[in-house]
């Protein structure tokens, strides 16, 4: 079997697909009409509207199928968001990718297969709306425009429920969009046992930078810091801006601590500096995900918050003015 990739603009898709406010809903009409009126047009024994969630697919929509989710790692639809074109795939059983997966082997018995991949309005791949069936069978240049149809019409429906949760600026998250994301990653952590951590941080001395060279220097400030954190962390990892010269970032099921991804930090930031400063300065707090202790990403803050300052005046005794 091989399990899907991670899409190169993971943190993105799934911030952007969070911020619909979808996932774990109930059935809609809305969507349930649309899947019905596929499901029978195809004569398929499935259909389904499939959002690929950070370690799972969820199913906002489905036909002929009693699951509300199965793990991402063995789903179709993790392959199918990767291509613009529909996934097909005639005999699951012949498919070197598929043919040992638990749902060709073991119920549903998957042979038939095809997944329209189904975007919101930024252009992310939210998941699919697919076409199932235990029977193998060809899938034409017409079933394909039709399928490419219904899907446009999810499309439609997913995008009538978008906010915004970008921060203009540095176009990472804004506190809305990380405390959406970071909620439902908790929520998986504390499900099924993966460890996390999240770090604080603020950059030294910015309010006597933004009144020396001005605001429009810090901005660049702002966006040079920004860039340095996406370069540093990996795209599963949800990085925010929660105001001001305040970041954050959450770490899942992450080999490495965030003690190590800090020093990569330095290190990146000393081979590239920023055209104000030479090297930027920061605070930075670091909290692990305690199941007991941290019943909401709001309680993590604060800790890590509280670390961060720790941090400052344990770097402003080290260097006084």
């Amino acid at each position: 079997m091989k399990e899907p990739k991670t899409p190169l603009d993971e943190t993105a898709r799934l911030l952007s697909l969070h911020s619909l406010r979808i996932l774990d809903t109930p059935s809609e009409e809305r969507f349930d009409r649309i899947t019905r009126m596929a499901k029978r047009m195809f004569g398929v024994e499935i259909c389904l509207v499939s959002l690929v969630d950070s370690e799972r697919q969820w199913f906002k929509s489905k036909q002929g199928l009693d699951v509300c989710e199965t793990s991402r790692n063995i789903s179709f639809c993790g392959h199918a968001i990767h291509d613009d074109a529909i996934m097909v795939v005639g005999d699951a059983s012949h498919d070197p990718r598929f043919s040992d997966n638990p749902l060709v082997v073991e119920t549903p018995f998957i042979r038939f297969y095809a997944g329209c991949p189904i975007r919101d309005s930024k252009d992310y791949k939210m998941g699919t709306l697919c076409l199932i069936d235990s029977a193998p069978r060809e899938f034409s240049t017409e079933d394909r425009a039709i399928l490419f149809d219904f899907a446009a019409m999810i499309e439609d429906e997913l995008r009538a429920t978008s906010h915004g949760t970008v921060d203009e600026l540095t176009q990472i998250a804004n506190r809305r969009g990380f405390n959406m994301v970071a909620t439902h990653m908790l929520s998986l952590c504390r499900r099924t046992g993966t460890n996390a951590e999240l770090l604080f941080f603020d950059l030294d001395e910015f309010k006597g930078l933004n009144d020396t060279h001005g605001h429009s220097a810090g901005d660049d400030v702002l966006q040079h810091f920004a860039k340095l954190l996406i370069k540093c962390f990996r795209t599963a990892d949800v990085i925010g801006r929660m105001g001001g010269d305040e970041f954050v970032v959450m770490m899942t099921a992450s080999k490495e601590s965030s003690a190590m991804a800090i020093d990569r930090m330095n290190r990146m930031a000393a081979d590239e500096p920023c055209e104000i400063r030479q090297q930027l300065a920061w605070s930075v707090g670091a909290v692990r995900f305690d199941p007991d202790r941290h019943d909401s990403i709001e309680k993590m803050l604060e800790d890590a918050d509280t670390n961060m300052y720790l941090d400052k005046s344990r770097r402003r005794s080290l260097n006084p003015e």
